[in-house]
């Protein structure tokens, strides 16, 4: 293709902002130009819809769904998404401008590639569709025409025109599916669907091409593609290229099973796979020279990396099979063999038809009247054509292209226009302040030549304030805040002798501060006076229960009763304990007394001193030794408390050492 052919976009000022320098790629849904953007002054590509498709809803919103898709993601192997607009009857996306070639271009010039290369481009590529398989989205039309490689040697994915989420039907209406012919994955010629195993297969598909220069299924027509695809396994790259080592035949195999079930889960997980092949693989196998492979001199495409004439993608004419295709799904017959309908590629128009031939200055001699008489309707025709062109046109203007214009430039532009101009103000979190945000009529719309055109002007990003809710209850100041179009944030607590528990000390922000909407307020909030919690062990339930409230504490009962040494029914334990700090009206827990645990006390009679302390001590009593005056001996005589008897536990048993010679 003669990129150098006239082209109405060249040299143009789109939107007021992007400045088309060049064409470098035409494809079946847009035409790419190199750019400038004049207002950041700098080199970007223009993806321009066609404008006959722009008239069609459904192209218009896959488009713009490419924009915020690519926009979502946020990766060094991905090609970035500026902006993206109308300006009349064009919609485009301004991307990011990779001076280059693409994948395609290399292997027309190199043919096969060496392991190490398949695989240095194929790591980039799978950790870009990974990051957007994580994030939700799957690329659907993967294949080398689609992967830029640039002059710096960096790799990047493009073109997610048919990208669509994870969890979308990717069929259409009438049974057919989006994709290019050599790279569609068994079920979506067979379902119409598509989730991340479609991309690995189609990475397989490119990772084979990569290594044995050819394409794994190929016929005379797309539709036997498309059989083969169903019913027949990519081979394995080691049948064409001798060897060449298993492992990269285990990860095309891997990548290309025919049921969807048997592929890595993803992009990342075939990226894992890549690169524990990869380790195992020495210079040897990296280096293989394949058979396909040719010098850049053999080769008629793009020069190698580094050539200083390469500064851009040029397009080429692409084969029927390697160009995105409206493709009807496969229908399975009732004989079992698979049948298709008839398969729709894009139809390049056919060119203008040669002007006709000058008409002779002379009539004919002889026939002055038919001369007259076809001159007088040359005549009438021309005037009928002028006011049939006037009623229906010529009374109307185009509404000018003035989005994102200053109110006064864009009012000088409708002015020459010869429109009225009527303006409001809106505001808006993307357009500049004083810069046009719509109109209406929208930008390109016919209009009468005296008809109005009502221009909306950013007022800037919209506002809101934060209120004074001092004093209020956390409920109200919640609402008001709310009110107000923000939200409530972080919520702290600290004493307070004047401000009643649960009302607003402050805000931060403080109020009056002018904040986006949605923004978030932090409130502190009283806890009340501050209390010091007074001891109420010992007390009766009731009486407990009356000195806190005394003090403005809440009074909570455990549920369960523990052993202590305080009466029973009294409180045992508090929590907070004495002297401890409470806000107002906070709750203070107390656990009620069963009092003393009654223990069997055993029998120590006849044992020695340290035995019989032991035991006793052993079973939760206090021990005391009562010893005689004279010659005491080492073995207890008696003790306070009968064996077998309960006493309390933690009570003292006095034991009795016998005495004499």
């Amino acid at each position: 293709m003669d990129t150098t052919l006239p082209d109405p976009l060249v040299d143009q000022l789109l939107d007021g902002r992007y400045r088309v320098e060049a064409r470098v790629a035409v494809g079946g849904m847009a035409t790419v130009y190199r750019a400038l953007d004049t207002r950041l002054d700098r080199v970007l590509a223009l993806k321009v819809m066609h404008p006959s498709l722009a008239a069609d809803g459904a192209f218009v919103e896959r488009f713009i769904r490419e924009a915020r898709a690519v926009a979502r993601l946020d990766h060094p192997n991905v090609v970035g998404v500026f902006d993206q607009g109308t300006d009349g009857r064009y919609v485009y996306l301004a991307m990011e401008y990779v001076a280059g070639c693409t994948l395609r271009d290399v292997l027309r010039e190199r043919g096969a590639l060496r392991p190490r290369a398949a695989l240095d481009v194929a790591e980039p590529v799978l950790a870009a569709l990974g990051a957007a398989h994580r994030a939700g989205l799957v690329h659907r039309d993967m294949k080398p025409e689609n992967v830029l490689i640039g002059d710096d040697g960096r790799v990047k994915v493009a073109d997610f025109g048919l990208v669509r989420t994870v969890d979308t039907n990717t069929s259409s209406s009438t049974g057919s599916v989006l994709g290019t012919v050599s790279y569609l994955a068994p079920e979506q010629i067979e379902h119409g669907t598509a989730d991340t195993r479609a991309d690995v297969y189609a990475c397989g598909v490119v990772l084979y091409e990569m290594l044995t220069g050819a394409k794994p299924h190929t016929g005379g027509t797309p539709a036997q593609i498309l059989y083969q695809h169903l019913h027949e396994d990519v081979p394995a790259p080691s049948q064409a290229v001798p060897g060449l080592a298993p492992g990269l035949d285990a990860l095309v195999a891997a990548a290309t099973a025919r049921d969807a079930e048997l592929r890595p889960v993803d992009a990342a997980a075939l990226l894992a796979q890549v690169r524990q092949v990869r380790a195992g693989l020495d210079d040897a196998q990296l280096d293989l020279v394949p058979p396909g492979a040719r010098t850049p001199e053999q080769g008629t495409g793009p020069q190698p990396a580094g050539s200083e004439d390469r500064t851009s993608v040029i397009p080429r004419p692409v084969p029927a099979e390697e160009a995105t295709s409206v493709i009807p799904r496969v229908v399975p017959a009732d004989t079992g063999i698979n049948r298709t309908t008839r398969i729709e590629l894009p139809v390049t128009p056919p060119p203008a038809p040669p002007a006709e031939p000058p008409v002779p200055a002379r009539a004919r001699p002889g026939r002055p009247r038919l001369w007259l008489l076809a001159a007088a309707g040359a005549l009438l025709a021309i005037l009928a054509g002028t006011g049939i062109w006037y009623i229906n046109s010529g009374q109307f203007t185009a509404v000018p292209a003035v989005l994102d214009m200053t109110q006064a430039k864009a009012e000088q532009e409708l002015d020459k226009a010869g429109l009225e101009i009527s303006v409001k103000q809106a505001f808006s979190d993307t357009v500049e302040r004083g810069h046009v945000i719509a109109t209406d009529p929208r930008p390109g719309q016919k209009i009468r030549n005296t008809g109005k055109v009502t221009v909306t002007v950013s007022r800037g990003p919209q506002k809101a304030e934060v209120p004074n809710v001092a004093g209020m209850t956390f409920d109200q100041a919640k609402k008001r805040i709310e009110d107000q179009g923000l939200a409530v944030g972080d919520v702290t607590k600290q004493f307070s002798n004047e401000t009643p528990k649960d009302s607003v000390l402050s805000t931060d922000p403080a109020p009056g501060t002018q904040l986006r909407p949605e923004s978030q307020v932090a409130l502190v909030v009283s806890k009340g006076r501050q209390i010091s919690v007074p001891d109420v062990t010992g007390l009766s339930v009731a009486d407990a229960t009356a000195r806190l409230r005394d003090a403005g504490l809440a009074v909570k009962v455990a549920d369960e009763q523990v052993f202590s040494d305080k009466p029973k029914g009294a409180v045992a334990q508090q929590t907070p304990g004495k002297g401890q700090t409470a806000g107002e009206g906070d709750e203070i827990t107390v656990t009620v007394s069963k009092g003393k645990e009654m223990v069997i006390v055993p029998d120590v009679t006849g044992r020695s001193e340290a035995e019989a302390r032991k035991i006793l001590q052993g079973a939760g009593f206090q021990v005391q030794v009562d010893r005689p005056f004279f010659f005491p001996r080492d073995s207890v005589e008696a003790q306070s408390v009968r064996p077998g008897d309960q006493a309390a536990k933690g009570d003292t048993i006095v034991i009795r050492m016998k005495g004499g010679l």
